[in-house]
């Protein structure tokens, strides 16, 4: 254990968050998300949902001060009547640690989701988070 890091952070994934250079991306995964087809790495948090690791993520990982939206959310799919409440709790979350809050968040559609995690993450976070739409990329800023 070690002194102010969150505990969810597993000694793998603070490895993998260090090894991670300025502009890199994560993709935190709800439980649905197909993150074995996608992952060129893939860090299991089985047990927890996404709240929880985004929060300890940003407690240790700035987001990209450079880029206007760092943080993005898959979009619903037209005529899907799903209600997300769970990215209202992400923006507060954000807001903790990134003064842009909200305003650092955009969304993209499922497919092109998919490819950005595919292509630009350098590592997929399952969860077990339950929520639909609950999924997200990060991208790394500097300390």
């Amino acid at each position: 254990m070690l002194k102010g890091i969150p505990p969810i952070l597993s000694p793998e994934l603070l490895k993998i968050l260090s090894e991670m250079g300025h502009g890199d991306e994560l993709t935190i995964g709800d439980g649905n998300f197909p993150g074995e087809n996608l992952a060129k790495r893939i860090v299991r948090l089985d047990g927890h949902g996404v709240p929880e690791i985004l929060d300890a993520i940003l407690q240790v990982m700035p987001l990209d001060p450079y880029v206007e939206k760092p943080v993005a959310l898959m979009e619903v799919v037209p005529g899907d009547t799903v209600e997300t409440p769970i990215w209202d709790t992400y923006k507060e979350i954000i807001a903790k640690y990134d003064e842009r809050g909200g305003d650092a968040v955009e969304n993209i559609e499922r497919f092109s989701f998919y490819d950005r995690t595919r292509e630009n993450s350098y590592v997929v976070i399952m969860s077990s988070e339950t929520a639909l739409y609950a999924n997200v990329i990060l991208k790394k800023g500097v300390i």
